[in-house]
Protein backbone atom coordinates (compact mmCIF):
# COMPACT_ATOMS: atom_id res chain seq x y z
CA UNK A 1 0.00 0.00 0.00
CA UNK A 2 1.60 3.11 -0.89
CA UNK A 3 1.89 5.57 1.54
CA UNK A 4 -0.01 8.97 2.00
CA UNK A 5 2.25 11.69 2.62
CA UNK A 6 -0.26 14.95 3.27
CA UNK A 7 -4.05 15.62 3.56
CA UNK A 8 -6.17 18.26 3.89
CA UNK A 9 -9.79 19.50 4.71
CA UNK A 10 -11.25 22.58 4.94
CA UNK A 11 -14.44 24.25 6.58
CA UNK A 12 -16.31 27.75 5.61
CA UNK A 13 -16.11 30.11 8.82
CA UNK A 14 -18.12 33.11 8.84
CA UNK A 15 -15.34 35.30 10.16
CA UNK A 16 -12.77 37.41 7.57
CA UNK A 17 -9.35 35.61 6.68
CA UNK A 18 -7.73 38.33 9.07
CA UNK A 19 -9.97 36.96 12.47
CA UNK A 20 -8.58 33.23 11.45
CA UNK A 21 -5.68 33.93 10.63
CA UNK A 22 -5.20 35.53 13.90
CA UNK A 23 -6.61 32.81 15.65
CA UNK A 24 -4.60 30.04 14.09
CA UNK A 25 -1.37 32.35 13.91
CA UNK A 26 -1.30 31.95 17.78
CA UNK A 27 0.23 28.30 18.65
CA UNK A 28 -0.50 28.54 22.58
CA UNK A 29 -4.05 28.52 22.06
CA UNK A 30 -4.05 25.44 19.29
CA UNK A 31 -5.07 23.19 22.37
CA UNK A 32 -8.36 25.07 22.34
CA UNK A 33 -9.34 23.73 19.07
CA UNK A 34 -6.91 20.22 18.26
CA UNK A 35 -7.91 16.79 20.05
CA UNK A 36 -4.12 16.23 20.73
CA UNK A 37 -2.45 19.54 20.92
CA UNK A 38 -2.58 20.66 24.47
CA UNK A 39 -1.30 24.70 23.55
CA UNK A 40 2.32 25.80 23.45
CA UNK A 41 4.81 27.34 25.41
CA UNK A 42 5.53 30.57 23.06
CA UNK A 43 7.81 33.86 23.82
CA UNK A 44 4.56 36.39 23.24
CA UNK A 45 1.27 33.80 23.34
CA UNK A 46 -0.72 36.58 22.59
CA UNK A 47 0.58 37.36 19.76
CA UNK A 48 0.78 36.23 16.02
CA UNK A 49 3.78 34.13 15.50
CA UNK A 50 6.29 36.03 13.64
CA UNK A 51 8.41 33.90 11.00
CA UNK A 52 11.37 32.03 12.05
CA UNK A 53 9.99 31.69 16.14
CA UNK A 54 10.65 27.85 17.77
CA UNK A 55 8.17 27.12 19.83
CA UNK A 56 7.69 23.81 21.73
CA UNK A 57 3.88 22.50 21.75
CA UNK A 58 2.19 19.86 24.02
CA UNK A 59 0.61 17.14 22.86
CA UNK A 60 -1.39 14.07 24.60
CA UNK A 61 -3.04 11.30 22.68
CA UNK A 62 -5.13 8.66 25.33
CA UNK A 63 -2.22 8.79 28.43
CA UNK A 64 0.56 9.06 26.49
CA UNK A 65 2.11 12.83 26.06
CA UNK A 66 4.78 14.28 24.10
CA UNK A 67 6.31 17.52 23.54
CA UNK A 68 7.72 18.75 20.16
CA UNK A 69 9.65 21.73 18.69
CA UNK A 70 8.34 23.53 16.18
CA UNK A 71 9.40 26.38 13.48
CA UNK A 72 7.09 28.67 11.97
CA UNK A 73 8.33 28.63 8.57
CA UNK A 74 5.29 30.64 6.82
CA UNK A 75 3.65 33.70 8.32
CA UNK A 76 1.72 35.91 5.90
CA UNK A 77 -1.47 37.48 7.73
CA UNK A 78 -4.77 36.75 6.24
CA UNK A 79 -3.37 34.24 4.28
CA UNK A 80 -1.03 31.44 5.42
CA UNK A 81 0.41 30.07 8.39
CA UNK A 82 2.64 27.19 8.73
CA UNK A 83 5.31 25.76 10.76
CA UNK A 84 7.86 22.37 10.86
CA UNK A 85 7.74 20.14 13.55
CA UNK A 86 11.67 18.97 14.19
CA UNK A 87 11.64 17.35 17.53
CA UNK A 88 10.15 15.22 19.97
CA UNK A 89 10.38 13.84 22.92
CA UNK A 90 8.28 12.72 26.51
CA UNK A 91 9.55 15.59 28.35
CA UNK A 92 11.64 17.94 26.09
CA UNK A 93 12.23 17.47 22.42
CA UNK A 94 15.60 15.62 22.39
CA UNK A 95 15.04 13.40 18.71
CA UNK A 96 15.66 15.37 16.32
CA UNK A 97 14.37 14.90 12.65
CA UNK A 98 12.00 15.97 9.67
CA UNK A 99 8.60 15.15 11.80
CA UNK A 100 5.86 17.21 9.83
CA UNK A 101 4.39 20.14 8.60
CA UNK A 102 1.10 21.81 9.45
CA UNK A 103 -0.05 24.33 6.98
CA UNK A 104 -3.19 26.70 7.08
CA UNK A 105 -4.54 28.59 4.21
CA UNK A 106 -7.27 31.33 4.37
CA UNK A 107 -9.41 32.32 1.27
CA UNK A 108 -11.82 34.75 1.48
CA UNK A 109 -15.47 33.54 0.36
CA UNK A 110 -18.16 36.16 0.39
CA UNK A 111 -17.91 37.31 3.85
CA UNK A 112 -16.89 34.21 5.32
CA UNK A 113 -12.93 32.48 4.89
CA UNK A 114 -12.50 29.28 3.65
CA UNK A 115 -9.81 28.03 6.08
CA UNK A 116 -7.67 24.72 4.99
CA UNK A 117 -5.55 23.02 6.77
CA UNK A 118 -2.91 20.43 5.40
CA UNK A 119 -0.54 18.12 7.57
CA UNK A 120 2.21 16.27 5.58
CA UNK A 121 4.33 13.73 6.59
CA UNK A 122 8.25 14.60 6.40
CA UNK A 123 9.38 11.11 7.51
CA UNK A 124 10.69 10.68 4.12
CA UNK A 125 13.62 9.03 4.60
CA UNK A 126 11.23 6.41 6.86
CA UNK A 127 11.41 3.12 5.10
CA UNK A 128 7.53 2.36 4.31
CA UNK A 129 7.25 -0.80 6.38
CA UNK A 130 9.15 0.85 9.21
CA UNK A 131 6.34 3.76 9.25
CA UNK A 132 3.32 1.42 8.77
CA UNK A 133 4.41 -0.61 12.03
CA UNK A 134 5.04 2.57 13.92
CA UNK A 135 1.63 4.43 12.72
CA UNK A 136 -0.67 1.48 13.44
CA UNK A 137 1.04 1.12 17.21
CA UNK A 138 0.71 5.04 17.98
CA UNK A 139 -2.80 6.04 16.50
CA UNK A 140 -4.58 2.02 17.50
CA UNK A 141 -4.28 0.46 13.80
CA UNK A 142 -4.54 3.56 11.42
CA UNK A 143 -1.76 5.32 9.47
CA UNK A 144 -0.86 8.81 10.43
CA UNK A 145 -2.86 10.25 6.85
CA UNK A 146 -6.26 8.66 7.92
CA UNK A 147 -5.27 9.62 11.52
CA UNK A 148 -4.69 13.12 11.08
CA UNK A 149 -7.79 13.37 8.45
CA UNK A 150 -9.54 13.05 11.95
CA UNK A 151 -7.65 15.00 13.60
CA UNK A 152 -7.95 18.00 11.13
CA UNK A 153 -11.85 17.50 11.05
CA UNK A 154 -12.02 17.94 14.25
CA UNK A 155 -9.97 20.98 15.14
CA UNK A 156 -11.27 23.13 12.49
CA UNK A 157 -14.95 22.24 13.61
CA UNK A 158 -14.00 23.50 16.55
CA UNK A 159 -12.54 26.54 15.48
CA UNK A 160 -15.17 27.55 13.16
CA UNK A 161 -18.01 26.75 16.74
CA UNK A 162 -15.61 29.43 18.66
CA UNK A 163 -14.81 31.68 15.82
CA UNK A 164 -18.54 31.84 15.39
CA UNK A 165 -20.00 31.95 18.55
CA UNK A 166 -17.53 34.60 20.36
CA UNK A 167 -19.25 37.30 21.45
CA UNK A 168 -18.09 40.57 20.05
CA UNK A 169 -15.19 39.25 18.58
CA UNK A 170 -13.18 38.42 21.45
CA UNK A 171 -11.16 35.38 21.31
CA UNK A 172 -9.62 34.16 24.78
CA UNK A 173 -8.34 37.80 25.25
CA UNK A 174 -8.16 39.18 21.91
CA UNK A 175 -10.01 41.85 19.88
CA UNK A 176 -11.22 40.88 16.57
Amino acid sequence: MARTFTVSRSVLIEVSPAVAYDAISRPAHMGRWSPENLGATVSAPDESARLGLTFEGRNKRGAFRWVTRCTVTAAEPGSRFAFRVHAIGLNRPRLRGSIATWEYRFERDGDATRVTETWTDDRRSWPTFVTNVFDRVATGGQTFADFQVRNIERTLCNLKQELETAPGGVIGGSAH
